[in-house]
């Protein structure tokens, strides 16, 4: 694996990361609702059922490289658009935010205590329509055909999680120390905009690499 596409990769997973959505709300709304701890719990449940869709795509993504390189190439043009398309919506969205005085984007949930925050963490993230969006059409745009698949979805599952930690663990702590901004507007405007910015990056970037 090439070091800039490893770095396109680290640049898009900080994005999806920091980008609002499911695994994002319900990691604040669980730190508004119960502190840290909570939140870093539903954190490992959502990281844990990532890992496994890792695990499941190391011999998937090579599955579909064995059967239909072509069906690998096209599958990995459209990811790249797809990353440049969502980043355009994010940027889109915090320029229609910033105006909004406050929002209320963040409702504020009452999960159970203790492992059942990992249960909701790892079963709502198993059924994310988003996560699975990640692994069958964004992943393989990381994958290079003359490598080992499984040492580089490793290396990519190992990065992920590390930077997907970082990210929640962050959403959490603001949420639980700092209750007024994680709900203003401006605060998740200005996380939009660097996302999406990312996300553009990465599509545009990886583009080139194959151009």
């Amino acid at each position: 694996m090439k070091l800039e596409t490893w770095l396109l990769f680290c640049a898009t997973e900080l994005a999806l990361s920091l980008t609002p959505g499911i695994a994002v709300t319900l990691v604040i709304g669980t730190a508004l609702a119960r502190g840290v701890r909570e939140g870093l719990l539903a954190t490992l449940g959502i990281l844990a059922a990532n890992t496994l869709y890792f695990a499941l795509s190391a011999t998937s993504v090579g599955a579909l490289l064995a059967a239909s390189p072509r069906l690998f190439a096209l599958v990995k043009w459209g990811g790249a658009l797809y990353l440049v398309v969502i980043g355009v919506q994010a940027i889109l969205a915090a320029i229609s935010a910033r105006n909004a005085p406050r929002r209320e984007s963040m409702p504020e949930l009452a999960p159970p205590p203790g492992r059942r925050a990992f249960l909701r963490g790892f079963v709502m993230q198993a059924a994310n329509p988003k996560a699975l969006l990640f692994f069958i059409a964004i992943l393989p745009q990381f994958v290079e055909p003359n490598g080992s698949v499984v040492r580089q979805i490793v290396i990519l599952g190992a990065s992920s999680v590390a930077i997907e930690f970082a990210a929640l663990a962050l959403y959490a702590a603001l949420a639980a120390h700092a209750r007024g901004l994680a709900r203003d507007a401006r605060w998740s405007a200005a996380l939009d905009a660097l996302a999406g910015a990312l996300l553009v990056f990465a599509g545009v970037g990886l583009a080139a690499l194959r151009a």
